[in-house]
């Protein structure tokens, strides 16, 4: 038996060597030995640790075996959020991608046939797996973690490490202190199928496909489990990164390899939209070749700087984009149709189908999303019909073959009283406004009309309500909050916070620690912020986005309630349904209760404040005008006529012959305003508007005044580059109070650009055009200095 000392050493070289042909093997797909020579050197270094126990260490070859099993899954809060990605599904969706580039950097445009300035993109194919966090500590693996929503993950740690071409060290040198990698686990194909089999032979239940095999044994609380899968990384970006990176992406992840971690094989550079159109192509015809599954392909703008530019949306990036491939096509039998109840109560019908593959997936459902899809495929139930998962995920009636209908096929129809509540069920209705009238149409919609009462709204509605992006209460799951409804505990989100722990403590599941957290997490949540109480209202149309502007713009919860549809529509984005719906919603009695209760039960709202300066700027007589859609009367007309009168009163007063005063305006357009307000109702219905937008703050009278008294007035303003004590948005709010224009790109007319860390084309065209340019320190004390 070998000393401690040469032991020690054997098992040194045995490592290095071991570690050597993983990385010749996994990251450069060169392997330098055959598998029965690498079995042979794994065993020797497996027996010497067996040993000398003492020898072992964590980044060991021999430790990916896996530990003992975990009682649950921990939480792993993202510094950086793990955003997913926007996608592209045919060649119009990668030509707008590539202008909405190009315009964000301020580069020429150009298309498929013509180059203009065209960016460097990052070519990889879109790995049908899991994605994954993995974080290193002067190069040692400290944890893995899932993508969870974006911001928490569950972490994975003693799973990823039985992961083998996932390095425990990173190799060579020059890693930042902290890395953090991301990257995508998959299950290759051959290894798919070997799994399935032993599945069969074992008794077990064969998987679906290969992500949901990958997406399983890494949520496996056993390692060993995990270990026994045939599992691997590719890597495809980093998190968060203490040191220096290269400044390119192709250049970060040929780092990522230097280091150890295996990168797509695929990776490569294009210059330009053409050359992405044809890498796609050539990626599509090598799909069925590759030995894993793909969904698409990622394109991302190369250039970091680019990329920090460009900047982010609410979840996701705007540099990267996934082109995914055509879906996948069937065709089955459809047996049935069913109505489901959401949360507004909108009745979604619900397609039955014969069980059917597709695209590597058991299909037995499919959307059909509304009455009126219904009648546009022409669907009956016995028909035969195509179905399809759009971007190989969510199956889909494509359309009927005809021609095999049975005799026995009959038609779908909705039903006139909710299969949930017994309540009546209406068809919506789309208001839209045309030049001098408005019409109402019915729309594709059908609701129960039970609301609350209906058990399956109230349950969605509650489970909307206590939801991570809304008031995040933790621990209140879909089966609880069945519970609590079902036991006539709860009637309404108010209810909530009533509940006592004896209720609590006798639902199933729940003993005296799990029943002091739930209570404990919905007292945390009596004190939301308002963009996030305005979406868990569950507002019909109203999601995260437009809560946050009703929230900005609006400022309170008072002025949202009371806001008319037409004072609505001045926010970008929310269109006139929207804005009726929003309005219906406060309208409604019972939901105006709802909010009472849930304030008398200490529920407060934080950050409620005044007007957004730039709402309150968006409010002008001539854009009243120009909104009440008045015939022949279009923006210029209106302009004109806000400067000749200067109030909604003077134009409404005004006869014939002063509108005939107003220059350039016709004598159609003058008899058509005058018979517009002669109507009572349009004139009532133009100072309810005024009236309102009066009561929130905004005069016709005083706003070029405001303006023009203010000290950045008449200047044009640049922001580019991002900001570390403030967010764009803030800094453009707090210009655009001082009464500066803030616009998008640089030109001579610009007065000042602020340029922050990462400001890209916009700052060296300032340069160029020889343009006063601001640090983000220079900018904050000369904001100072103007608001002292």
């Amino acid at each position: 038996m070998p000393s401690a000392q040469t032991a020690a050493e054997r098992i040194a070289e045995l490592r290095s060597e071991i570690d050597a042909h993983n990385y010749r093997y996994y990251v450069l797909d060169e392997p330098s030995v055959p598998d029965a020579e690498y079995d042979r050197l794994f065993n020797e270094l497996k027996a010497l640790e067996a040993e000398h126990p003492e020898l072992v260490t964590p980044e060991s070859p021999t430790q990916r075996v896996g530990g003992a099993a975990l009682a649950a899954f921990g939480q792993v809060r993202h510094e950086v959020p793990m955003l997913s990605l926007g996608n592209a599904f045919d060649e119009q969706d990668l030509l707008d991608f590539d202008r909405r580039v190009r315009d964000g950097l301020d580069l020429p445009g150009g298309d498929l046939f013509s180059a203009g300035a065209e960016v460097e993109y990052s070519c990889e194919p879109k790995l049908d797996g899991l994605a994954v966090s993995l974080l290193y500590e002067n190069g040692h693996l400290v944890r893995g973690a899932t993508r969870g929503d974006g911001s928490t993950g569950e972490d994975i740690s003693a799973n990823v490490r039985t992961v083998r071409n996932i390095p425990l060290k990173l190799h060579g040198s020059g890693w930042p202190s902290v890395l953090e990698v991301r990257g995508e686990i998959y299950m290759p194909k051959a290894g798919f199928e070997a799994l399935n089999a032993r599945q069969v032979e074992s008794g077990g239940k064969p998987f679906a496909n290969p992500r949901n095999a990958a997406a399983g044994s890494l949520r496996q609380l056993d390692p060993k489990i995990t270990a026994a899968r045939p599992l691997e990384l590719c890597a495809y970006g980093v998190g968060r990164s203490d040191g220096e990176l290269p400044d390119t992406h192709v250049g970060i992840l040929n780092a990522l390899r230097e280091w150890g971690l295996p990168i797509s094989r695929e990776l490569k550079l294009a210059k330009g939209v053409v050359e992405c159109r044809a890498y796609y192509e050539a990626i599509g015809e090598k799909r069925d070749a590759l030995a894993y599954e793909i969904d698409g392909v990622v394109f991302k703008v190369n250039s970091v700087a680019q990329q920090r530019e460009l900047g982010f949306r609410a979840r996701e990036p705007r540099w990267a984009i996934a082109h995914k491939f055509p879906a996948r096509e069937e065709i089955t039998e459809l047996l049935g149709v069913e109505f489901q109840v959401g949360r507004t109560g909108a009745i979604t019908p619900v397609a039955r189908l014969k069980p059917v593959q597709v695209a590597g997936v058991t299909v037995s459902n499919a959307t059909l999303h509304n009455m009126d899809e219904v009648a546009r495929l022409g669907v009956m139930i016995g028909d035969t019909v195509i179905v399809r998962r759009a971007g190989d995920v969510i199956p889909q009636i494509l359309g009927v073959i005809a021609e095999r209908r049975p005799a026995h096929a009959r038609p779908v129809h909705v039903p006139e009283r909710c299969p949930v509540c017994g309540s009546a069920v209406e068809r919506t209705q789309l208001i839209k406004r045309s030049k001098g009238r408005e019409s109402v149409s019915e729309g594709s919609i059908y609701r129960c009309v039970g609301r609350l009462a209906c058990q399956a709204q109230l349950k969605q509605a509650i489970i909307h309500f206590v939801s991570r992006r809304a008031m995040d209460i933790d621990g209140l799951g879909d089966k609880i909050v069945e519970q609590l409804v079902d036991r006539g505990l709860v009637g309404s989100p108010a209810d909530l916070y009533c509940l006592s722990y004896e209720q609590i403590v006798e639902l199933e599941g729940f003993a005296d620690l799990s029943t002091r957290n739930l209570l404990d997490a919905i007292d945390a949540s009596r004190k939301p912020t308002l963009a996030r109480f305005i979406f868990a209202l569950g507002i019909p149309d109203v999601g995260e986005e437009t809560a946050k502007l009703l929230a900005r713009a609006l400022g309170s919860l008072d002025r949202i309630a009371c806001a008319l549809p037409d004072v609505l529509v001045y926010l970008p984005d929310v269109g006139l349904e929207v804005a009726h719906e929003i309005h219906s919603f406060f309208e409604d009695e019972h939901n105006r209760t709802v909010i009472a209760q849930l304030r008398e039960r200490g529920v407060e709202l934080q950050g409620e404040g005044e007007l957004h300066p730039e709402f309150a700027a968006c409010a002008t007589l001539a854009g009243l005008l120009d909104k009440l859609n008045i015939p022949f009367i279009a923006s210029t007309g209106a302009q004109r006529l806000a400067e000749r009168f200067g109030s909604l009163d003077a134009i409404i007063a005004a006869d014939w012959l002063d509108l005939r005063q107003v220059e350039r305006l016709t004598e159609k357009a003058a008899r058509s305003l005058r018979d517009y307000f002669d109507k009572s109702a349009n004139a009532e219905r133009a100072r309810a508007i005024e009236a309102q937008l009066r009561e929130f703050g905004m005069h016709w009278e005083s706003e070029r005044k405001s303006v023009e008294g203010l000290p950045l007035a008449g200047q044009t303003w640049v922001l580019t580059g991002t900001l570390d004590s403030m967010s764009r948005d803030d800094a453009k709010a707090r210009l655009e109070a001082l009464g500066a224009k803030v616009s998008g790109s640089v030109s001579a007319k610009t007065s000042v650009v602020v340029a922050g860390p990462g400001a890209g084309s916009k700052l060296t065209k300032a340069n160029e055009l020889g343009l006063t340019v601001l640090d983000e320190e220079t900018f904050l004390r000369h904001l100072g200095q103007l608001q002292a």
